[in-house]
């Protein structure tokens, strides 16, 4: 064990100071301070890329490769642009994966959230007090979102590739009401998920959940066993898929970097940043507020939801924190049978940083491609993510789905969305901590709404090891 630990204080050594000495060198050679050739330059780099490609594997971490891959993907886009643009085909492969999941994962997720865990019948008040919560949060996540990607313009000044324009970026047809709300009702299910349209699955999805709520207990169970099974089999498809990640996220940063400059960086940079700061605005302004209108212990609240955060943010994975959330929900004075509703329906339907981004990143995909959208294009958009958003969460950047179904439904371009996939693991820490936040807020919210929140044990509320 000693041995262990000094080679690993060794290399953390060598590590920072390989890493240091590579920045210091090109400091130096971008202010003209030292004249220093471009080769010793490249070099001096790529051993700094080595040290990291050794961090990873000594971390053993999807996330950490997913992290570092951007990294790679950057500075091989930057020294290599001629072999790094014809890596975009990984990156496609990747997407085409991941819309293999979208009608599966919508269809199962959905009717488990609304047949799974109780008839509607037995939800009774709960149900819709819930119901309206998440509405009302979700739907203000969004519109934080719209505001903040209009004040930062992060898409905007992209120069978009030659090689793009050659293809032609698809127009966006203007549609009647009569058409848009026509288009919300699948005429044929298995043409739906053939043409990808999320909201003809997702209304299929609710009604059929409904229609199972109601069956006989004998029916109902063994319909609701089998979507559950199909659920967890589409996490593990998608874990699978995940395993690709680092590559094609390599391949994204690296194609955008080579065919655009490392000037895209800039971007990507100030996207980031605009997603950081509205979750931090949503949190403040909306969570904050609402946890002090039902008079919950603030400090013993952050208390409460500081493991399950924690644990989301690091895995990317709003499922992988709900046992946890559930368990220090239940301890911080929410009675279990709320607990136990409310949770899971919120992984369905109260995806609060999942809405934010997805109505950023989709407005940041238009400004990529230079398409104005309308204030009343925009304001369809979040109506219609109001809808696409729910059902998703529990899998790792499952919102990579929901982001290419709405591009397709608004006539918008997929290729700024390899953009987005650079720094994707990146927003998902985050929005997929506020979801888990969101929820675990949700249970509290009901629990006063019903008149059966425990003020003692929220008090009395303290970590377990």
């Amino acid at each position: 064990m000693a041995t262990m630990k000094i080679n690993w204080q060794t290399f953390t050594f060598a590590f920072f100071t390989v890493i240091t000495t590579v920045i210091l060198l090109n400091i130096i050679s971008f202010y003209s301070l030292i004249a220093i050739p471009d080769s010793a330059l490249l070099v001096s780099r790529w051993i700094g890329m080595i040290f990291i490609i050794w961090y990873a594997f000594r971390k053993k971490s999807l996330t950490t490769w997913i992290l570092i891959s951007m990294i790679l993907g950057a500075e091989f886009g930057h020294d290599f642009a001629d072999i790094a643009i014809h890596l975009n085909l990984f990156s496609k492969i990747f997407l085409n994966m991941v819309k293999t999941i979208i009608a599966p994962l919508l269809f199962a997720t959905l009717v488990v959230g609304i047949a799974g865990h109780s008839s509607l019948k037995q939800v009774g008040r709960m149900g819709w007090k819930s119901i309206v919560y998440f509405e009302i949060a979700s739907t203000v996540a969004l519109f934080i979102g719209l505001v903040a990607i209009n004040l930062s313009k992060a898409g905007v000044g992209i120069e978009i590739p030659e090689a793009i324009n050659q293809t032609g970026i698809p127009k966006v047809e203007a549609q009647t009401f009569e058409q848009v709300i026509l288009h919300i009702f699948p005429e044929n299910i298995a043409k739906a998920i053939y043409e990808g349209q999320v909201l003809q699955i997702v209304v299929f999805s609710i009604i059929f959940g409904i229609a199972v709520a109601m069956l006989k207990i004998e029916h109902k169970s063994r319909m609701v066993r089998f979507v559950e099974s199909l659920s967890e089999t589409m996490f593990k498809f998608t874990n699978l898929i995940m395993y690709f990640a680092p590559v094609a996220v390599f391949a994204a940063i690296a194609y955008s970097v080579g065919h655009m400059g490392i000037g895209i960086l800039g971007n990507l940079i100030q996207l980031l940043a605009t997603l950081y700061g509205a979750l931090l605005v949503f949190i403040l302004f909306v969570l904050l507020p609402v946890a002090l209108i039902i008079r919950i212990p603030i400090k013993k609240f952050i208390l409460a939801i500081s493991k399950p955060a924690t644990l989301a943010f690091a895995t990317t994975s709003s499922e992988s924190a709900l046992p946890i959330a559930m368990e220090s929900m239940e301890r911080f004075g929410v009675p279990r049978k709320i607990v136990a509703f409310v949770m899971p329906t919120g992984y369905s339907f109260n995806l609060d940083g999942t809405t934010l981004y997805l109505s950023l990143a989709t407005v940041f995909v238009a400004q990529a491609a230079g398409i104005d959208l309308s204030i009343d294009k925009q304001l369809l958009i979040v109506f219609t993510l109001m809808l696409t958003s729910k059902g998703v969460a529990g899998v790792p950047r499952a919102s990579l789905v929901i982001l290419l179904g709405t591009a397709a439904s608004f006539g918008l371009p997929t290729w700024p969305i390899f953009i987005i996939l650079g720094i994707d693991e990146l927003m998902d820490m985050a929005r997929t901590a506020v979801n888990v936040v969101g929820n675990c807020l949700a249970t509290a919210v009901v629990a006063r709404w019903e008149g059966e929140f425990d003020d003692e044990a929220a008090k009395n509320f303290t970590v377990q090891n």
